[in-house]
């Protein structure tokens, strides 16, 4: 190895924990500006992964009005799902809109889980991250995002989940850059965050309160929590 060699290592290896360190300090910044944010809403694992379906495109408001409903007819199931038909089914969700879509893709994740695991979420946990991730991926209806909220909130498995906000507040402040697509945005932050559902977990609720807050399409920088602050970028 050659002189020039081993400074290039150097400063590889510099400029990797400097972005370490700065996916951190972004992590303490905003945890410490608004504290936990207890993510996801849901009792039950079913209901996580129904819900992660029906906040496809609206807000939670309205997903939360139409799990209520089915909650109070006794759907939040997955195997009764498939026992219902599909008209029942969007009169219930009808509040979450594109309630015809909707219900073919709880229908066809429900008919995932259940005829591939039988809804044995114990099983699922000790499952590979990829095989599930590949297998998520090929159900009508699920795309990266979906999947991999799936995977975090409902299964447990390290894997960071990444929306309009993290693109909007990870492109603004350097992270990455608008060329980056999905999958090497989840792997920048997890490269340079430790595999921990926990951290994942908060960290993604984060900065969806920061994106709600201040991070919006037309930004208020001034009164971000991340401006004029020691973990100003």
């Amino acid at each position: 190895m050659t002189l020039e060699d081993i400074s290039n290592w150097f400063v590889v290896m510099f400029c990797s924990k400097i972005k370490n360190d700065l996916f951190e300090m972004i992590f303490e910044c905003l945890y410490d500006y608004f504290g936990p944010q207890h993510w996801w809403p849901g009792e039950t694992i079913e209901e996580i992964i129904i819900g992660a379906i029906l906040t496809q495109n609206t807000n939670w408001i309205n997903v939360e009005c139409a799990i209520k409903h089915l909650k109070k007819n006794g759907l939040l199931s997955l195997k009764k799902l498939l026992t219902v038909s599909p008209h029942k089914i969007c009169s219930l969700i009808r509040p979450s809109g594109y309630y015809n879509i909707k219900m073919k893709r709880l229908r066809a994740v429900s008919e995932y889980f259940v005829k591939n695991w039988n809804c044995d979420f114990d099983l699922l946990k000790k499952a590979p991250i990829d095989r599930l991730r590949t297998e998520l991926l090929s159900v009508y209806g699920i795309g990266p995002e979906t999947a991999d909220s799936i995977l975090l909130y409902a299964l447990e498995k390290p894997v960071f989940v990444v929306d309009t906000y993290t693109r909007r507040m990870g492109e603004r402040h350097g992270l990455f850059s608008r060329n980056n697509n999905y999958d090497s945005i989840r792997l920048i932050f997890e490269s340079s965050l430790k595999g921990n559902v926990k951290l994942y977990n908060e960290y993604h609720a984060l900065i969806v309160r920061l994106g709600k807050n201040f991070c919006k399409s037309t930004p208020l920088c001034i009164k971000c929590p991340l401006h004029d602050s020691k973990y100003y970028i």
